[in-house]
């Protein structure tokens, strides 16, 4: 193995090690599909990882939410194939027939007709190492943490002194920490709705020792 090729390993596995501690909303993919009548399963995009909503709309343009549930409820509920109408729940069931590589989802009841589909996800989005100008959302806004998580994995692998690796990954930590003030605090609130953000004042010392 190359060292380009050892580097770009050590980044790819900081950022899904960041993706996954993080929900920035630079991970979210909104695509777009159609179920086929009397056919209860939807393909997964490819580059699928999980739900964050699923709708079917219907003939008059009204989104219905489909509910997340266990494949054996659905099973359970609707048990024949003639169960049929727009669907209301959906759940990820496993690698599709068509190909093993990829998951499919099973709707219930099986649709009645075919409805357009909207779906938002969770992904990874392009590594920053192979990205034709070098740049990523996270590159450009959080290089802090994209380092400090390349250096962990990289001293880790190395076998590096315990004193560095402990360094780099309490540099990691401050650096994610920032991270997720902004991706599950700053960029999921506003100032009208919660106010804006405050810090307790220091205690005040009115000399009495």
């Amino acid at each position: 193995m190359s060292s380009t090729t050892q580097i770009n390993t050590f980044i790819t596995q900081a950022e899904q090690r960041i993706y996954n501690s993080v929900q920035f909303p630079s991970l979210r993919k909104n695509v777009t599909g159609f179920t086929t009548t009397n056919n209860k399963y939807l393909a997964c995009p490819a580059d699928f990882l999980a739900v964050y909503s699923m709708a079917v709309i219907d003939a008059s343009g009204s989104y219905e939410y489909l509910l997340n549930k266990d494949v054996n409820f659905i099973r359970q509920a609707y048990p024949q194939p003639t169960d049929t109408a727009i669907p209301k729940y959906y759940a990820l069931f496993g690698p599709s027939y068509t190909n093993s590589d990829e998951l499919s989802f099973i709707l219930g009841p099986t649709p009645d007709a075919s409805y357009n589909v909207e779906l938002h996800y969770f992904f990874y989005p392009e590594s920053i190492t192979v990205a034709a100008d070098g740049r990523t959302w996270l590159g450009d806004n959080f290089d802090t943490v994209l380092l400090y998580g390349s250096l962990v994995e990289a001293y880790t692998f190395m076998k590096g002194e315990q004193d560095m690796i402990a360094l780099y990954n309490q540099k990691y930590m401050e650096a994610l920490a920032l991270a997720k003030r902004l991706g599950d605090g700053l960029e999921r609130s506003d100032a009208y709705r919660s106010g804006q953000a405050r810090v307790a004042p220091l205690p005040q010392n009115n000399g009495v020792q």
